[in-house]
This record gives C-alpha cells, structure tokens and sequence, in this order.
C-alpha cells in the first residue's frame, strides 16, 4: 500500500513515516498542502494521511482537491482538536476517516488498511494465488502454507502482483507503487528484486516474466 503523509510537524512525521514502512507500507512525506497537490499530480496513491492544519494549503483544501481529483485515494484526516464539530467537519468535507492527535500507532495502520478495503482499489484482508498466501496487516506472506521471509520490498513487490491477480505490471508500475518518490525511475531495482523473491519463493516460479512487459503471478 502506498501512502502520502501530509505533517508539518517534522518529527511527528519522521515517527509516523518510519512506522508506517515497518508496517510494510510504501510512504512519502510532505510537510505543507501545495506539497502534497504536487505529489498527487504526479504519483500514485492509495491513501493520504492528511494534517488538517497544514501550512500553505490546509489539510482541508487539499482534501477538496482529492475529492475532485482523485477520488479513488481514501482520504485519513488527522488532528489535534478532538471537538465533536471539528470531527463532524473534516468528514463533511469528504474525509473518509478522522484521527485524533495523540493516537496509538497500531488504530493508525488498521484504519488505513480499512481505508483500502473501503476505497476504489478494495483488497480483501488476505490476498490468495495458486499456493501464494499474503495478509498485508499482518505483515505475512506463505507459499504452500510455508512461512516466507521477505524483506519489506519484496514484501510489498508481491503484494502488488497478488493484488493484479495474474494481470501483468510493468517494472515501472512496479517502482511507482512500492518505492518512494525518490527512487530513479532508470534502476534495475524492481528486476534486482524479483530475482531475489523468486529464489525465496522457490520453484516452480510462481513470478513470470513476459518479456518486454513486466512480470505476473502465475498458478503453480
């Protein structure tokens, strides 16, 4: 799952980020709302989670913004007023959901898995191919009911093919959804990757590659 963390607080958004990847999540930060419409522009997300007291533009504009713009990306408004009025407004506006500063860490992640259950791109809580297995909230992944180690972008490289259920994803999809926003969009990363996923995986191959156009899931 990739997300845009919208915080102007930047130690509050180095702990949140940092979470957040240990989680298995895919995350890009922010620190004012101009930001963050730049972002959307030209990257894919699944969710945001949005300050609503951003500088530049507040977290409610660029609330408005996705709504109009990008409606299939679940909008997690946080906050530090925990008003009644406050909570009612930010869902008025178009928030799917709203969370309250201070908050445990672990309601963060639930709720925005619940976010992509709820959104445009639903994904069932366990995602299920041939003999592949991976729970992205709980952050497992089985072959044949067989535990698998992977590291966090193997991880969130087999979620997304799982999630394509055998339709083919370029690596440049690839690299959009399960990299930030600073990897360079020439690496063999993606292919460095599936190389090592495939020997933890085992064979048969469950990862095929079709030549010139990205790599699938298959039924072994």
């Amino acid at each position: 799952m990739k997300v845009l963390l919208a915080e102007d607080e930047p130690i509050l958004a180095r702990a949140i980020r940092n979470g957040l990847e240990r989680a298995g999540l895919t995350v890009d930060v922010v620190h004012d709302g101009q930001a963050a419409v730049a972002l959307l522009q030209s990257q894919e997300y699944e969710a945001v989670v949005l300050d609503r007291d951003l500088p530049r533009l507040s977290g409610d504009e660029v609330c408005t913004y996705i709504i109009a713009h990008h409606s299939s990306v679940g909008v997690l408004m946080l906050t530090a007023s925990a008003t009644l009025a406050d909570r009612v407004a930010g869902l008025q506006i178009g928030a799917d959901d709203y969370l309250t500063k201070p908050f445990e860490f672990p309601e963060l992640v639930a709720r925005l898995r619940a976010l992509q259950r709820r959104t445009g791109r639903r994904t069932p809580p366990e995602l299920c191919f041939g003999e592949l297995r991976l729970n992205p909230f709980a952050h497992q992944a089985f072959r044949a009911d067989v535990p698998l180690t992977l590291s966090p972008k193997e991880f969130r490289i087999l979620e997304q093919l799982l999630r394509a259920e055998g339709g083919v994803l370029s690596a440049e999809t690839l690299l959009q959804r399960a990299w930030d926003e600073h990897a360079d969009p020439f690496t063999n990363s993606p292919r460095v990757v599936i190389s090592t996923l495939r020997r933890k995986l085992g064979k048969p191959w469950p990862i095929e590659t079709v030549p010139g156009v990205g790599y699938r899931v298959v039924r072994t």
